[in-house]
Order: C-alpha cells, then structure tokens, then sequence
C-alpha cells in the first residue's frame, strides 16, 4: 500500500530520482536559472530550499550535510560563499518559478526556475515600484490634502488671475441685456392696472 506516499516519483527509481535532484540543484545553484518541466522544478523547488536555509549558517557540519545532498564542491562554494549572503535576509522562497508553456515535440509544460535574489531586472522592477504603503480611512487623507493643496492653491490663483478680465466683461454684457428687460416689467404692470379699470 501507498498510504501517506503522495511525492511526485517522476517515474524514476528512488536512487536516479536522488541524482536527477542533486545534479539540477547544483546546476540552479552554479548558473542560477535553469529550464526545465514543471513538475521536475515544483521537486527541485522542495528539494533545494532546506538546503539554501542551511548555507545561511556557515559551519562544518551544514556544509557536509549539504555536500552529502549535492556532491559538487564547486556548488557547495557558490551557495555557502555568494547564494547565502544574498538571501541572508528573506525568511524563506528563495526560487521562482516562471511557466513558458508547452513543449514542442511531447507537449510537457515548461518553465524556468531561477533564484530570486539573482534576477536583476525584476529587482529593478520591485526598486523603481517602491513599497507599498497601508493608508488608514482617517489620518492618511489629510496629510495627502494638505501636501495636495499647497500647488493646487498656485493654480487656483493663476486661474482666477486669468478668469477675472473675461468674467467682468460677461458681467457689463448681462448687465446691458437686463437694463431693457426692467424698463418692460413697469409697461406690463401699467397694461394690467389698465386692464383693471376698463373692466
């Protein structure tokens, strides 16, 4: 029976399964983003991070308890020399996975698997983006008003500066258009009083 026994097999025998995930984790490790299935790196991606976390703590016995996984001294150099300092600070998910789609000749879906910490361009993305910022439906809002205002007050000024000739030219232009209609208002009134005595 397979009870409990759920971990992908990748349809390898257990030692071969142990060489495929050693011999990808040092290749991760070395070139810092590979291409390959799927499934292959959702394995690689379990296998390779407990050992990313022991290289943080650089000690002899981390450093054979990882070599006992990876068999590859050039490897075990990068991680516990430059891959550790750089991931000193994250707490954990220290790859990315990034889905390309399928294969050509068997239809296998593809993806790379990179360490996060080394892909420049998307740092630069996260660093031009900034960090996102929590605002509070009380406090947050006058702060950002009162910075609003301060040039939006520049602007109001220059607008009324410049909308006070046209308006005051509107004003004589109402003004001349209601002088004839009062004189009318007194002649209709008088009309009616007439219209009132005749009858």
């Amino acid at each position: 029976m397979r009870h409990g026994k759920k971990f992908n097999h990748l349809g390898r025998t257990s030692s071969h399964r142990a060489a495929l995930l050693s011999n990808m984790a040092s290749s991760l490790i070395l070139n810092k983003r590979i291409e390959t299935t799927v499934a292959k790196a959702k394995e690689l991606r379990k296998y390779v991070e407990p050992l990313i976390t022991k290289s943080k703590t650089d000690n002899t016995n981390n450093r054979r308890v990882v070599f006992s996984y990876l068999q590859n001294k050039e490897a075990i150099k990068e991680l516990f020399g430059i891959v550790s300092e750089k991931v000193s600070t994250r707490p954990g998910g220290y790859t990315r996975i990034i889905k390309l789609g399928n294969r050509l000749g068997d239809n296998a879906e593809v993806c790379f698997i990179e360490l996060v910490d080394f892909n420049e361009t998307m740092l630069a993305a996260a660093a031009e983006k900034g960090a996102k910022t929590r605002r509070s439906r009380r406090g947050g809002a006058k702060k950002e008003e009162t910075v609003a205002a301060a040039p939006a007050a520049e602007v109001v000024e220059e607008a009324a500066v410049v909308a006070e000739e046209p308006s005051a030219e509107v004003v004589e232009e109402v003004a001349v258009e209601e002088t004839p209609a009062a004189e009318e208002a007194p002649a209709a009134e008088e009309s009616s009083e007439e219209k009132g005595e005749d009858a």
